[in-house]
């Protein structure tokens, strides 16, 4: 069971890395695992938002994800150095 506490401190770690750069994995189900870096760049209520530039012609596209989806692991975000 989720609870109110567990959301609020995955929120702040994502408040506090907004800007920085991250890799994002994400688990799609049936073993497929997309894995992707970007910087967070917005943070809401309930969700937040990173930008992903996959090459240098290519446009950067946003992709939002929920905090609760950290916490169901369904997305992993790990800082990069």
């Amino acid at each position: 069971m989720m609870k109110q506490n567990d959301v609020n401190r995955v929120r702040n770690a994502v408040i506090r890395n907004t800007g920085k750069k991250v890799k994002v994995k994400v688990n799609r189900g049936r073993h497929k695992v997309d894995i992707t870096e970007g910087i967070i760049s917005e943070t809401y209520p309930s969700i937040f938002l990173i930008k992903i530039q996959e090459g240098k012609d290519m446009p950067v596209r946003t992709l939002s994800y929920s905090y609760t989806d950290v916490l169901t692991k369904d997305v992993e975000l790990i800082l990069c150095s």
